[in-house]
């Protein structure tokens, strides 16, 4: 056999083995045969509100076989009336195709979620999936709820609230600042949910009112719209609850006030009645009173940069409440409970100030991570300062002792058997 002849039958044997598997173009084994695995069995997104879209999702897609593979196409089953859309390593279309994925590697597939509104009341299921050229699926879910949505007009500093008309069959989403204006009372009732978007606040004027009041099993809900995964605890989602000045007759029993940056905010003349209710997750505040008064009884709040401040004086008493804090988000520099009779301005001036005429706090727990106390108290001559302690479990104070948390990590302040703050602080309940 001439050399070039045998050279070139050696090569054809060499390569005959690969030429044998069950091939396309360009040595890619038939998708057909090439069974893919994910991440998740299906892709479930939290309870999304429509017209509010989702954040993104992924999943990861593997092949563990031996074999290269090219999929023709991935896509949505619903098409362009999905609710869903897809990010297919980079591809966006409707259909991304020719998608390579080699042995032993992966690619990522993004989802978002969009779901329109209709007319239930009640929470619906959305369903779709990822339909591979190969004949596999992928199922993706989302639970919808319909809304009532408070949008601040073109050109307008607020919403106005209509007060009279307030829809409790359905969550209220709030944009913006929405207003509850002189004159008028917003009740909010059993089971009511406020979700606030990115910097929103819920004002309540002069001479106007608020006037929530839940129940144990189902307590009045002031929350971030965002609830997917780690959404659901983060703090400074939205703005605050701002009791302006002269707001009267403003009162809160059963209720949860989470995810935000300055919680309930009361300032001069303004009034607040805050009972059986936890406030949570706050980046700044969770109760601020700028002159203002507060009555607060059965509180647990935690979880928050501090958990009362008091500036430029007011009047302010407390009973049987919790102030546990272990921010976990930043190292904290300041105290949980601050009392002081003035506010100072951004180059450390007295700006304003005020008599402090009482701060009196009963059967309360005040403990967390900062050391070595939990409470400061500083005031200028010109103005009161008068605050008290009584039967209190206070880092730092005169009765100082762990208060036996059942698990801080966990967010369980329940007390230990054997607890030294037995009897005080917030009462769950059961």
């Amino acid at each position: 056999m001439p050399a070039m002849k045998k050279l070139l039958y050696i090569l054809v044997l060499a390569v005959m083995p690969w030429l044998s598997v069950s091939c396309i173009e360009g040595g890619y084994a038939d998708e057909r045969e090439v069974p893919l695995a994910f991440s998740v069995d299906t892709l479930a997104f939290d309870t999304l509100f429509t017209t509010v879209g989702s954040t993104t999702r992924q999943v990861v897609v593997y092949n563990a076989t031996g074999h290269d593979v090219v999929l023709s196409s991935v896509t949505l089953e619903g098409g362009r009336a999905s609710r869903f859309r897809l990010n297919v390593d980079g591809d966006t279309s409707l259909v991304a195709r020719d998608v390579e994925l080699l042995s032993g590697d992966s690619i990522f597939i993004f989802v978002q979620a969009n779901i329109d509104p209709n007319d239930q009341t009640s929470p619906f299921l959305v369903e779709d999936a990822i339909r591979f050229s190969n004949g596999q699926r992928l199922p993706l879910t989302a639970w919808g709820r319909n809304a009532v949505y408070h949008t601040v007009p073109a050109g307008a500093p607020y919403s106005v609230v209509d007060c009279a008309n307030w829809d409790h069959t359905r969550p209220h989403i709030i944009l913006g600042t929405a207003a509850v204006l002189d004159g008028s009372t917003l009740t909010l009732q059993a089971g009511d949910e406020l979700y606030f978007y990115n910097d929103a606040i819920l004002a309540v004027d002069s001479n106007a009112s608020l006037v929530a009041v839940g129940t144990a099993g189902q307590p009045v809900l002031f929350t971030s719209l965002r609830h997917d995964g780690w959404y659901s605890f983060l703090p400074g989602q939205w703005q605050c609850l701002w009791f302006t000045s002269g707001s009267t007759g403003n009162a809160i029993d059963h209720a949860i006030v989470e995810n935000g940056t300055g919680g309930l905010r009361v300032y001069p003349g303004a009034g607040l009645t805050v009972s059986n209710t936890i406030i949570r997750n706050m980046s700044d505040c969770a109760l601020i009173g700028q002159g203002g008064t507060i009555s607060g009884s059965n509180l647990l709040v935690y979880d928050c940069l501090t958990c009362l401040t008091v500036l430029r004086g007011g009047s302010y008493d407390f009973t049987g409440c919790t102030f546990a804090d272990y921010w976990r988000y930043s190292s904290r520099s300041i105290e949980s409970v601050v009392l002081t009779n003035y506010l100072l301005a951004a180059d450390g001036s007295v700006m304003q100030q005020g008599d402090l005429t009482r701060a009196d706090f009963t059967d309360c727990i005040i403990y967390g991570n900062y050391s070595p106390s939990e409470v400061i108290a500083s005031g200028i001559d010109a103005c009161q300062l008068n605050y008290s302690f009584t039967h209190c479990l206070v880092k730092g104070g005169d009765w100082d002792e762990d208060p036996q948390f059942v698990d801080v990590e966990e967010d369980d302040y329940h007390l230990q058997d054997g607890s030294p703050a037995q009897g005080i602080g917030y009462i769950f309940d059961n």
